[in-house]
């Protein structure tokens, strides 16, 4: 069981160069990453055989290689996971479209593993549009598409890492989808 307070201490302690602090991080944030991580190629893959472990991995790479940013609790420390998972997955699947066209037929990435299913990179690009146009119009319904969407963070947590109180984050949620599934329906391109 995980002590209130725990994973903040050490996201602390490492920013302050306690190297040893990481190695007590990570099993303690490791399964929340691994559930986050579950609900992303959920979404994106129908029948392919990616483990979430790739994902995690790789974004826990990119979490503890940047020791300038300045970790505020575990629940900054989960929004952040939650936005380089979509930037993974979304850099991948310009990767992968990029391929399609023929660039890049030299290069091997050595993350094959967490390439987004080929019939789903369209939907990945025109979602991460979606929320850079969002965030635009209202950054803080966008934040809380990506807590949601991509963290996997219910409502009462979104708030928390947000700062504001679980009815606004309902209210928000449900003004923020119905202004995506609007961007991004069919007849919204034509």
């Amino acid at each position: 069981m995980i002590e209130p307070g725990e994973v903040t201490n050490l996201l602390l302690e490492m920013k302050r160069g306690n190297n040893d602090a990481e190695g007590q991080l990570i099993p303690l944030v490791y399964g929340e990453l691994r559930r986050i991580a579950r609900i992303q190629l959920r979404r994106e893959r129908s029948n392919e055989s990616l483990q979430p472990t790739a994902l995690v991995n790789e974004a826990y790479i990119r979490l503890t290689g940047n020791r300038n940013l300045d970790w505020q609790n575990r629940s900054h420390f989960f929004a952040v996971s939650a936005k380089i998972m979509r930037r993974i997955l979304v850099d991948h699947a310009r990767n992968n479209n990029a391929q399609k066209r023929g660039e890049g037929w030299d290069a091997v990435s050595l993350n094959e593993g967490i390439l987004p299913a080929p019939s789903r990179t369209p939907e990945i690009l025109a979602l991460d549009h979606a929320l850079d146009r969002l965030a635009t119009i209202d950054e803080r319904q966008a934040k809380i598409i990506e807590l949601r969407f991509f963290g996997g963070m219910n409502e009462e947590e979104t708030g928390q890492a947000l700062g504001i109180s679980a009815r606004t984050v309902k209210r928000d949620w449900r003004i923020a989808r119905a202004w995506l599934f609007k961007e991004l329906s069919p007849s919204a391109s034509q």
